[in-house]
Formats: C-alpha cells, structure tokens, sequence
C-alpha cells in the first residue's frame, strides 16, 4: 500500500501506470497491489499508516482488527478517532471521530494502534439494539479478548448517546455462548416464564464427562441445544453425544433459527418438556 502521489513524484510509476489494472485505488491517493485481496482489514492499515497516522482506529473497524471480520466489509466507511483540535483529514471512505481517548483504551494490533477490546466493544454496543449489544459483548468475550468484568467497567464509566444501553447490555451478557445464535436464545429464555436454565451444563455419568450443553434444566434432565448449520458436519460425533446422553437419563430438545422466529411454539415445546 502506497501513496500515488510519492509513487509518481519518486519516479516509481508514472500517472498512467498508476491508473492501469496493476493497482487498486482505495482512498483517495492511496493505492494497493492488485493482487492482494481487498478487505476491510487491508482498507483500515491503509487509512490508518497513509492517510492519518496519528489517528486511533474504532468502532467496526477496530473490531475487525481485533478478530470480529463480519463486523464491516471491504466496502464499509473506516472508522478512525482523533484527538480534539486535530485535522480531521476527511476523505470518502472514511468516517473520523473526535475525542480525547485515555492510553488505556488503545492498544497497537495489526499494525496499527486501535481502541482497546474492550472500550470497542462497549461503544459499539452502544449504538445497537439492546439484544444485537448483548450477543457483540458475549463475542468479544468468547474470543478471549475481553471479560465481563472490564466490559462492565467500561459500560460503567461510558457516557453519551446509548450509554445506558450499554450498560444494560453489558449486564445481560455472560460470555457462554458459541454462538450469536445461543446469546439470543438464553435471552428469549429468561424473558419468558419458564424456570431459569443453566447455561453451558457438564453432564457426568458414574464420574465420567458425558457432554456439555447449551442450556441445561439439570433437576429435570431436560436439555436444550442450538442446531446451527455448522451441525451438519459432525452428524456422527453428535448422534453419539445425543446417544450417551439419553442413555444417561436426558431429553434432549432441539432449536433452529426458525424455531427463534416462532418464539411461542417453542417456549409451549419447552414448557411441555418440562412438565413431562
């Protein structure tokens, strides 16, 4: 990645050159090989060391560098915050921010220097809906790169537009969940009137480990597993999972996305699991 304008100048390439299907423009004046693949990612460290190097990368952006990659694609704005009474530097493309940011919220990754984990994921579950903030909080957590503890402390001393949702969001999650899938089905759960499960419950039978599950009703041996697509591919481990703990004395329930569209079916499926 490059600035054209020193290409042209140093005698690298000439306008012409810098124009032809060898490179590939991704702000303005700034151009990438061609061949490499055109991320949002790649867009980012362009922005970041070419266009304002003393800026710190946030919001979505910030999230795909620290792992999240769904969380913007290559033809989403770049997100990058600067200091009061810095430049803005605008340019299209490329959204800029301005406020002060403590050092403990940034930290160098990929490169370049970002918002921390955890001051990301709380600004960004501050512009969400309620439920979408819960399952981002319970991803930076499965992922490792934050904990419940210092995502509410972040919610805690977070102020402005959507801190209060924030912090509601970061009081809902626990950090369980493999799955954004699962983070909505554990909220649907302790919305409703049904009894409290456990989530992500070890089964063990005569001391051996048998299977962990989703969500669990462990007095009743009633089990509760989120089916995503991605079952498909291990439908023999999983038919001997279900096997051994059947034999162990459980009724499994299964639950797909379109049982979470029809929500009151399957709570009514659950309820009868349970009083059965």
């Amino acid at each position: 990645m490059f600035r054209g304008s020193t290409a042209v100048r140093r005698g690298w390439l000439t306008a012409n050159q810098l124009r032809g299907p060898g490179w590939e423009r991704l702000f303005p004046d700034v151009y990438a090989d061609s061949r490499l693949e055109v991320t949002h990612a790649l867009r980012t460290r362009a922005a970041a060391r070419l266009l304002l190097p003393h800026a710190v990368v946030s919001g979505g952006s910030a999230a795909v560098l620290w792992g999240l990659d769904d969380l913007a694609g290559p033809a989403d704005d770049v997100e990058v915050t600067v200091a009061p009474g810095t430049p803005r530097g605008a340019a299209p493309g490329l959204v800029v921010r301005r406020r002060a940011l403590p050092d403990r919220c940034v930290r160098p990754v990929d490169g370049v220097r970002a918002t921390a984990p955890g001051t990301t994921a709380v600004e960004l579950a501050a512009r969400l809906p309620l439920d979408d903030g819960v399952v981002l909080l319970d991803r930076f957590v499965a992922a490792k790169l934050s904990t419940l503890t210092t995502l509410r402390m972040e919610a805690a001393e977070l102020t402005g537009r959507g801190c209060r949702r924030a912090r509601q969001a970061a009081a809902l999650a626990d950090g369980l969940a493999a799955s954004p899938q699962e983070t909505r089905l554990r909220l649907l759960l302790h919305r409703s009137a049904l009894p409290r499960p456990v989530a992500q419950h070890r089964v063990r039978r005569d001391g051996r480990f048998v299977a962990r599950l989703d969500f669990a009703w462990p007095e009743r041996r009633v089990a509760l597993e989120y089916e995503g697509a991605w079952h498909t591919t291990r439908i023999p481990e999983d038919r001997r999972r279900i096997e051994a703990l059947q034999a162990a004395g459980w009724r499994v329930l299964f639950v797909t996305a379109a049982d979470l569209r029809a929500p009151a079916g399957l709570l009514a499926r659950i309820a009868a699991a349970l009083a059965g």
